[in-house]
């Protein structure tokens, strides 16, 4: 079964780290977030607040296949001042495993060179801190282990994105499905 941690600071925006936890759970994905705020408890950027499966200080990610980064602000700014976030991705990213980063959250991943030679995607605006990167304006945008997603409303298909390389393209086929994503597409 795969498994993913998505980091969770204060300021995250909760569209971006609920609707990927929703899908890949549906798929049996074993998918737990993590608090980088000391406290299992993180209030999102609109005041909602979810208690986090682990604390960073507690967590071991050599299992993981995938890190995730929401967006939102501060939570991006936040997590690209959090040292252990940022130690992690570099492991993670060194042993060629998958990494996903959405809205504002690929300056983490820019500030730290992952996106050198690289295509990518961001929240309009953001797109100075794609260091090395060839700004997409996809709302997903996949290159190599790093997948990135330009907002909240690019989350669905930046999630089946991830959950397709994760498992397959008709297990996530099959969730986009019961989810009625293609009705949404059509309109």
């Amino acid at each position: 079964m795969a498994k993913v941690y998505e980091f969770l600071a204060t300021g995250f925006e909760e569209v971006e780290a609920l609707i990927p936890l929703d899908i890949m759970r549906r798929a049996g994905v074993d998918f737990k977030t993590v608090s980088v705020t000391g406290e299992k408890v993180v209030e999102g950027a609109h005041g909602v607040k979810i208690e986090a499966d682990l604390l960073i200080e507690e967590a071991d990610f050599s299992d993981a296949d995938l890190l995730m980064l929401p967006g939102g602000l501060p939570g991006a700014t936040n997590l690209n001042e959090h040292a252990g976030v940022k130690k992690a991705l570099v492991e993670h990213n060194i042993r060629g495993k998958m990494i996903g980063a959405i809205c504002a959250a690929p300056m983490v991943l820019g500030g730290l060179g992952m996106l050198e030679g690289k295509r990518a995607t961001c929240y309009p605006g953001f797109e100075e801190y794609l260091e090395g990167a060839e700004y997409t304006h996809e709302l997903c945008t996949v290159d190599g282990n790093i997948t990135t997603g330009e907002g909240p409303a690019a989350t669905f298909p930046y999630a089946y994105k991830l959950l397709e390389a994760l498992t397959d393209k008709k297990t996530a086929d099959g969730i986009a499905d019961g989810m009625m994503y293609k009705h949404l597409m059509l309109k």
